[in-house]
């Protein structure tokens, strides 16, 4: 398939009709101008004799506007044979002309010709060359007209393309996190099964409800924000049964609207991480989480104490989550959204704030 046929195949039907809607009144508007712009008592009066004279020499212009937009234009002007362009409309100018010349000629000439005056003004050369600027007036309207319907196709071609291939990336980042955060989890769980096997099997019941929320709830641009921290809340919940007395979990959740649409697994990357690098087994350390929501706001505060692992410590994924995380917030909440990460002092501290309106 060409460009031009694809062009052809994505342009809206709607504009289309409204394209045929402005060009029918903006003619009826030209060809009923007569009726409403010329006085009863002037000299020259609407009378059907300078109706018919009006009306031819709307319709040489009419014919030449519709020629170069049907034809020329897209055929000559876009094909960049420029030369044959012209002179096809210098002979569509010489054409029109000698046929409003004949026109007149033959229709019955009025008490006082409307161009007795002009002619008196301007001569012959100059009155042929004001018609040959009212015609070239209409080519321009008609280039104009015409390569601005073409840059609204191409336009609309680009921004379809572009909410694909947004629509793809996304697809893909999803696909990355999803097996990612099956990892994270299968790895705790992993861990709990030398702590507590009672519990481990906890773990495994509750990750049944996770996964459902992650192969199934996220497949949505969107889902409801109460649903979002529902699953938060399950997986720290999860999370919270390998902890030792030596770690203080402390969460908050302060919702005002719990419809409110936001992407979904946007805050799990975030918590995951709290949960990787900020709990240790021999030290006491802290994770503290919070979410609240406003209006269009929501704000996502982590703080916890930092351990970080290293290469061999660390079996729980690839070190993708953050990057995703950004790609994913670029996307989604471009220009929308404030996300800083890093140690301060002895603490880690995240901070994610989505504006959602």
């Amino acid at each position: 398939m060409t460009l031009n046929d694809s062009m052809k195949a994505h342009v809206p039907t709607p504009k289309k009709w409204w394209e045929s809607a402005i060009h029918i009144v903006g003619w009826c508007i030209l060809i009923g101008a007569p009726f409403f712009f010329t006085g009863h008592n002037d000299e020259m009066h609407a009378d059907v004799d300078f109706y018919f004279r009006h009306f031819i020499g709307l319709l040489s212009f009419i014919a030449v506007f519709y020629l170069n937009y049907f034809l020329l234009i897209p055929k000559l002007l876009f094909s960049k044979r420029t030369g044959q362009f012209f002179v096809s409309n210098f002979l569509l100018i010489m054409l029109a002309m000698l046929f409003v010349h004949v026109m007149m000629l033959i229709l019955p000439q009025p008490p006082k010709p409307f161009w007795h005056h002009a002619r008196e003004i301007f001569d012959v050369i100059g009155f042929i060359l004001y018609n040959v600027f009212l015609y070239i007036l209409v080519i321009g309207m008609s280039v104009a007209i015409k390569m601005t319907a073409g840059w609204y196709q191409v336009e609309t071609i680009r921004r379809e393309l572009e909410q694909k291939n947004t629509e793809a990336e996304l697809q893909n980042l999803k696909s990355q996190l999803n097996p990612h955060f099956l990892f994270n989890t299968l790895n705790n769980i992993y861990s709990l099964i030398d702590i507590d096997s009672a519990q481990a099997q906890k773990a495994v019941h509750g990750l049944s409800h996770l996964l459902r929320y992650v192969l199934y709830e996220s497949s949505q641009p969107t889902v409801p924000l109460e649903k979002e921290i529902d699953f938060v809340r399950n997986y720290v919940e999860l999370m919270r049964l390998r902890l030792t007395e030596q770690v203080t979990l402390t969460t908050d959740y302060s919702i005002e609207n719990n419809s409110l649409p936001v992407a979904p697994l946007i805050f799990i990357t975030l918590i995951e991480n709290a949960f990787k690098h900020g709990v240790s087994n021999d030290e006491p350390s802290f994770i503290n989480l919070s979410i609240h929501q406003q209006e269009g706001r929501i704000s996502c505060r982590i703080s916890n104490s930092y351990f970080p692992k290293d290469k061999e410590q660390d079996k729980s994924g690839s070190g993708i989550g953050i990057p995703n995380l950004s790609r994913r917030l670029e996307l989604l909440y471009p220009s929308r959204h404030i996300f800083t990460y890093g140690k301060e002092g002895n603490e880690y501290r995240t901070v994610l704030d989505l504006q959602t309106k």
